[in-house]
């Protein structure tokens, strides 16, 4: 086993309130100066620019995941990672036609920016991406395990747009098994008072939206190798004890 630092939940321009400065090509070389091994682009609602992140991230030789933050129907947040840029895209446009169609205010909430894979700016998103999709959380599940992907319950310790904040409890028949606690200070209480965490892998991810925010390397996941399909397969099982 060796063990990557990571950083999985971290937003582009695309996101409208992500900062400027939050380019494919930006993200992916702050992950290299920072010396992280692992991260992944999730803008609220879409993998649009994940097409330029991976390349960007492949030129600094660091690994990079495609993945979206979906906002539920319930407005719960949920991390959800793809093994490749086929899936996170099918994913895309399914969660697209799903989503309320609401033009996006740019003085209000800020601009959505399309890059492409030379890191140049090809447009902007019009309907606004933090609107709710059309769907359930309890569907989450099956959803992005038919595309070979994983769904992780987005910064559970918040007071807001977080599983436990919205729907006040983890749902007995959840069936996911990784969970992302922004603060690990919270973990002890969180796995006191929903016991299901116990059986879940852990990350502690940035949720950043400015370039120095991104992650420090001082969390890791234990991985068979820097694979995708063993990093996504790490990230679904807990195989040894609490996390880093």
């Amino acid at each position: 086993m060796i063990d990557l630092t990571y950083d999985l939940h971290i937003h582009s321009c695309l996101s409208p309130c992500g900062d400027k400065d939050m380019t494919p090509a930006n993200i992916a070389g702050m992950a290299a100066v920072k010396g992280l091994d692992l991260i992944a682009l999730t803008d609220h609602n879409t993998s649009r620019n994940c097409g330029p992140f991976l390349k960007m991230a492949d030129a600094y030789g660091v690994i990079a995941l495609p993945g979206m933050e979906l906002c539920t129907d319930e407005d719960v947040h949920v991390v959800c990672l793809f093994p490749d840029l086929y899936a996170a895209m099918d994913f895309d446009s399914y969660v697209y036609s799903r989503m309320m169609k609401i033009q996006n205010k740019e003085h209000i909430f800020g601009e959505q920016i399309l890059y492409n894979e030379q890191d140049e700016i090809i447009g902007k998103e019009p309907c606004l991406l933090l609107a709710n999709a059309a769907i359930h959380f309890d569907a989450v599940y099956d959803l992005t395990e038919e595309r070979g992907g994983i769904m992780i319950p987005a910064h559970i310790d918040k007071t807001a747009n977080s599983l436990i904040s919205n729907l006040g409890f983890v749902p007995p028949d959840s069936r996911f098994t990784c969970a992302e606690v922004k603060d690990p200070k919270n973990l002890p209480h969180l796995r006191q008072t929903n016991p299901y965490l116990d059986h879940c892998r852990i990350v502690h991810n940035s949720d950043a939206h400015y370039l120095e925010n991104i992650n420090e390397p001082e969390h890791t996941i234990p991985v068979k190798s820097r694979s995708i399909p063993d990093i996504i397969q790490s990230l679904k099982h807990l195989e040894s004890g609490i996390d880093k």
